[in-house]
């Protein structure tokens, strides 16, 4: 009896122990992530922007759509809306950043947060990437309306692509939605 009392009381010691160092790590290393993330934020914001200025972050009451950012030229009037959009993929949820025209032609875009599979999905990171769903009348929802060389960069990760697809038309009809305003 002795033995599990001195065993259970030398676990919970330890397990104090444990605990209190992952708190100081926790406190030393989460403003670093925080302002790391912050950071990647604004690099991807000034990358999907297109030359305009980006206003101040709105939060969105839609699942699907966790900030807008507006958009205005050089003469103050808007030129379209920069959006954090939340899809999904083969890995799960995945968060898109992306910049429309007032009307909801897509200008640009860049998945951050992903957990797709590495050499397949995770391709989708790339810059180059996005430009099979940019600057076109319509974001090709199927590979069946991409080029041969655009479908075939796509084999193996068809879940991600047809999610990052889904989640940008999503966008495009969001930003017809609210439009110039």
């Amino acid at each position: 009896m002795k033995a599990m009392i001195k065993t259970g009381i030398t676990l919970a010691l330890i397990a104090a122990i444990a605990a209190t160092a992952l708190a100081l790590i926790n406190s030393v290393t989460a403003p670093r992530i925080a302002a790391y993330d912050a950071q990647v934020i604004q690099n991807t914001l000034a990358q999907v922007a297109g030359g305009f200025t980006v206003g101040e972050a709105q939060e969105s009451d839609d699942v699907s759509v966790s900030a807008l950012y507006a958009l205005t030229d050089e003469n103050g009037q808007n030129a379209g809306y920069i959006l954090s959009l939340i899809g999904n993929g083969y890995g799960g949820a995945m968060t898109i950043m992306a910049s429309y025209s007032s009307q909801g032609k897509l200008l640009d875009a860049r998945l951050l947060n992903n957990a797709e599979t590495p050499g397949l999905g995770k391709k989708a990171e790339n810059p180059e990437y996005m430009e099979k769903y940019t600057n076109k009348d319509s974001i090709p929802l199927k590979k069946s309306e991409l080029s041969s060389a655009e479908a075939d960069s796509i084999g193996g990760s068809t879940v991600t692509f047809s999610g990052i697809a889904k989640t940008l038309a999503y966008g495009s009809e969001y930003v017809k939605g609210i439009g110039g305003k």
